[in-house]
């Protein structure tokens, strides 16, 4: 039982190194902290659907492209009221699915697909397209783009790639050159929303990040689909490069997709890297949180008080690229950290925005200079 939802799962053998995907249909109990989130950030943009446009509840349709168990929208389906089309190509999860569907009696809204991803998405458009495969979203990024006409939601397991640490990995499944620095779980995150903004833009469409966060080993986008040149454009404008100085720790946005970029760094004259193209743009809506946060109470989740935990972190960040690690800079310059609340306030006295970040309990977002940081740092550790 996940929320109100019933749903039967096969039972993996008991010596498998990973159950879930031992089993004849995956299912992993470690997500329903994302499937939580799920619920409560489509039930969010369902109501500001209904409010915008004229159309009904029954009207609004969703697809789960990678279905399994059909939990993801067997959920939607029951919790959320909207109509969700549930699909996989496996036999076995084919049968489980349409099963689940009759456990809880959502014959009349929820039914089961047995297609190719990109076959049932470039065939079909849906208000809302969620994408969570097994993996990397970017083989499916495409159809997914041509059949979202209002929301885009997209995990990726393949945090490796997205954050660096397998470099020609990122490059060739994203088209994007990602560093593995301190702050790549973030690095990850706009890598994907890059990829995502440039397909949506492919089909003359817009985005606008509603809310996104890195949880352990993924990374998850919501995504508000504007149609039209005019959006597409202006999500363009968001893309950019990230330059770094591995000698300072100098880091900073470049803006647009051709640019020149100056190797010496402004801060110390290192010689220094560049990461992209990606998102430089704001990652989430702080009053689509809000509202993400009050449906929390209006829903049964296991997972709330961490829920609530991770979006108001996420609420709350600076819209600024990337974070910094206080411990990192800490190690580097041979001081002992204090507790992050009073370095965070320590920078606002000092006359700079700070904020702590979702991403880890030692990061921090700041305008301050690489070189104004390391002075509070240093003077606090006296």
């Amino acid at each position: 039982m996940e929320g109100t939802t019933k749903v039967l799962v096969p039972v993996p053998p008991p010596d498998a190194n990973f159950p879930p995907s031992a089993a004849p249909v995956f299912y992993n109990p470690e997500m329903e902290l994302n499937r939580d989130i799920n619920v409560a950030a489509t039930a969010a943009f369902v109501e500001r659907l209904l409010s915008k446009k004229e159309i009904h509840r029954e009207e609004i349709r969703y697809v789960d492209a990678f279905s399994a168990s059909g939990i993801r929208g067997l959920r939607i389906a029951g919790e959320v009221g909207i109509h969700a089309t549930m699909n996989d190509w496996s036999p076995e999860a084919f049968e489980l699915i349409k099963e689940n569907i009759k456990i809880n009696g959502l014959e009349e809204k929820a039914q089961a697909t047995r297609k190719n991803a990109n076959v049932l998405l470039h065939e079909q458009r849906f208000h809302i397209v969620d994408v969570d495969p097994f993996g990397t979203p970017s083989p499916y990024l495409d159809a997914a783009a041509t059949s979202a006409h209002s929301m885009l939601s997209v995990t990726a397991t393949d945090t490796a790639p997205l954050c660096g640490a397998h470099l020609n990995s990122g490059i060739r499944k994203y088209a994007a050159v990602p560093l593995n620095t301190e702050y790549h779980s973030e690095m990850g995150l706009r890598v994907l929303l890059g990829a995502c903004a440039r397909e949506l833009a492919k089909h003359e469409k817009g985005m606008l990040p509603l809310l996104s966060h890195v949880t352990r080993h993924y990374v998850r986008t919501y995504l508000e689909v504007l149609p039209g040149t005019r959006h597409a454009d202006r999500t363009l404008k968001y893309m950019g490069f990230n330059i770094h100085c591995p000698r300072c720790g100098f880091r900073g946005p470049v803006y647009g997709l051709a640019v020149h970029i100056e190797r010496e760094c402004p801060a110390c004259g290192g010689l220094t890297k560049i990461a992209g193209p990606l998102w430089l743009g704001p990652y989430k809506e702080p009053e689509f949180c809000n509202e993400v946060i009050s449906e929390l109470e209006a829903h049964p989740l296991n997972t709330k008080d961490k829920v609530r935990k991770i979006i108001t972190f996420c609420r709350d960040e600076l819209d600024i690229p990337m974070f910094y690690d206080q411990h990192v800079i800490c190690k580097e310059l041979g001081a002992s950290a204090t507790g992050i609340e009073s370095f965070i306030e320590a920078l606002r006295a000092s006359g700079f925005e700070a904020s702590r970040t979702h991403f880890s309990g030692t990061s921090f977002k700041t305008d301050a200079p690489i070189s104004e940081i390391k002075n509070i740092i240093l003077a606090l550790s006296e």
